[in-house]
């Protein structure tokens, strides 16, 4: 047989008109729809063993070198009605990738040591009552029980975070100041972003009336703050000190009587309100409407009376419920010893004697030598009176606050007083959690005094702010801050004094970059709201996981229930 070369069989094969699959007008191959693409579409990948760990780890490869997020990419079409994107099979859903690295785990060390006793009475005569004394706080390790404080406000802090696809840390859940009853109605919410570009500007304001005395400051405590010489140990003295919320002054109430101003609140509450924004625990103000008035007032044992330590740090003391073992470092024992030391500091840099002793115009408001034992302790309240009006308002808008002063020192040039508020700050563990960073003020101070306080300025803003505010508002000449520590660090009941600083208020505040007309801004804002509504009493609570505050309305005898049930149980245990 002859062969066939390769051109006779291709003669030999039957001649189409086409190459390739016979042509039909079917639309469907197996159930599968055809779908027109170009040369440009990509295909899924076949296998990608790296996806589900680079998910984790934030859920980016690099490729070409740049960033490329697995879970964006962008293929020709819609990648979810793409036939030619691989789907993932159900058992790879199990699929992990094995790592063989070691990882070690990192261990925090914690103090031990036992827990403060605030000591102290609670309140007699109650909001309702008029002229009544309010809060009287004994200051001091004198005679009583635990301060009955509220401190469920003061749970956790700011967690901190990292830069990433997840956070590691769980979200910490704080309780609120006040429980939410249903009868409450809400009738605002504003978060901090709208409260931080309100602007007011305001004016020194104008002093009413001045009550009290101070004694004059002693200057030995701001000679080498840091040095080893001069520590002192802080002592515990007995004083009588009052701390009366806005309704139960009798002086506000004559005031009010009067037709003085619109707005009434003392200091310590206005400061709340008005460095709102750097707040991170939850607290409550009582707003009281009456006539055409409005009194912002405390809560009996609200956490506003309560010192904060490290409310703003990053990485904030944890409860116990969080896991922290350490119970002396806790947010709620560390604001009781913060309470007792800015009680009792004030008391012991004085120098107490009737030649050093400065009488304002008035006796004390509060004192009562018929019925106390202890003396009084140096304060001085000065009644102030600002301009919040704005040239839309048909009648003036007036606000009087009371503002506290805790010592004089003498003008060496000009022989004139300056008056001064005193705070402090406390040190109770740099290595332990919760510290923020801080510096060892024992070796800092020193040498460092300017980071150790810029430190504080970012653990401490609200609690320094609020400090600022009140100094301003009451027209002081300079704000002393004390920095006190432990004399151990695993034991909160002894404290030694390191160093006093002296700042002028103004100044410090541009240091802070705290503005009052912001402040301002916010406290015109929560009033005009009130004033909008009718006669009754409202709540305004900072949300405790949430940079928000709402406002409710409630009934009229909300908490009055509570006040009466806390004086009963304090007339008891004064007659045991």
């Amino acid at each position: 047989m002859a062969p066939i070369s390769l051109q006779d069989l291709i003669s030999s094969l039957p001649v189409t008109d086409t190459w390739g699959p016979p042509v039909t007008n079917e639309t469907t191959l197996d159930g599968v729809p055809y779908q027109p693409y170009s040369k440009g579409d990509k295909l899924g990948r076949m296998a990608d063993w790296t996806e589900g760990k680079d998910r984790d780890r934030g859920g980016r490869q690099q490729y070409g070198g740049r960033n490329y997020r697995v879970d964006q990419q962008a293929y020709g079409a819609n990648q979810t009605n793409n036939p030619f994107a691989i789907q993932l099979a159900e058992e790879e859903a199990t699929f992990s990738v094995v790592d063989n690295t070691r990882t070690s785990a990192r261990t925090r060390g914690f103090g031990r040591g036992g827990g403060t006793i605030f000591r102290g009475r609670g309140q007699r005569g109650g909001q309702t009552q008029r002229g009544g004394r309010g809060t009287f706080q004994r200051v001091g390790g004198g005679r009583g029980g635990q301060q009955g404080y509220d401190n469920r406000g003061g749970r956790g802090g700011r967690g901190g975070r990292r830069f990433g696809w997840r956070d590691d840390k769980p979200q910490r859940n704080r309780d609120a100041s006040v429980n939410v009853k249903p009868d409450w109605q809400m009738l605002e919410e504003i978060d901090f972003n709208r409260l931080s570009k309100l602007n007011l500007e305001t004016g020194d304001g104008e002093e009413i009336d001045s009550y009290g005395f101070l004694y004059q400051y002693d200057r030995a405590y701001d000679k080498n703050p840091g040095a080893k010489t001069s520590e002192r140990r802080l002592n515990v003295l007995e004083r009588a000190a009052y701390n009366v919320t806005t309704s139960s002054d009798p002086i506000i109430q004559e005031l009010a009587d009067k037709d003085e101003a619109t707005i009434f609140a003392t200091d310590n509450i206005l400061s709340v309100l008005m460095c709102a924004t750097k707040s991170v625990y939850s607290w409550d103000l009582i707003f009281t409407r009456r006539r055409n008035q409005v009194f912002i007032d405390k809560r009996e044992g609200s956490n506003i009376d309560m010192v904060t330590v490290n409310e703003n740090a990053t990485d904030a003391p944890l409860e116990i419920s969080e896991g922290n073992k350490d119970t002396v470092n806790s947010p709620h024992a560390l604001m009781l010893e913060a309470t007792h030391i800015n009680n009792v500091f004030p008391l012991q840099v004085v120098i107490e004697g009737e030649s050093s002793k400065r009488e304002m115009a008035n006796p004390h408001p509060f004192y009562n030598p018929e019925e106390e034992t202890d003396p009084p302790a140096s304060k001085a309240y000065r009644y102030r009176r600002f301009d919040l009006s704005l040239e839309k308002d048909e009648e003036p808008l007036h606000l009087i606050v009371r503002t506290e002063l805790d010592a004089i020192a003498r003008n060496n040039i000009n022989g004139e007083d300056q008056f001064m508020t005193i705070k402090a700050l406390n040190e109770f563990d740099n290595k332990a959690q919760g510290s923020g960073g801080a510096l060892d003020w024992r070796s800092k101070l020193q040498s460092g005094r300017g980071a150790v306080l810029a430190t504080e300025m970012k653990n401490n803003s609200c609690k320094l702010a609020r400090w600022t505010t009140q100094s301003m508002l009451a027209k002081a000449d300079a704000m002393k801050l004390g920095f006190v520590s432990r004399a151990n660090p695993r034991s909160n009941n002894d404290h030694v004094i390191l160093g006093v600083l002296s700042n002028k208020p103004r100044d410090f505040a541009n240091q802070m970059a705290l503005n009052p007309a912001n402040g301002w801004g916010i406290v015109r804002t929560i009033v005009d709201m009130c004033l909008k509504m009718p006669e009754g009493k409202y709540v305004l609570v900072k949300d405790p996981n949430k940079p928000t505050l709402r406002l409710y309305q409630v009934p009229e005898h909300t908490f009055e229930e509570e006040v009466e049930e806390t004086q009963t149980v304090q007339e008891d245990e004064d007659e045991e």
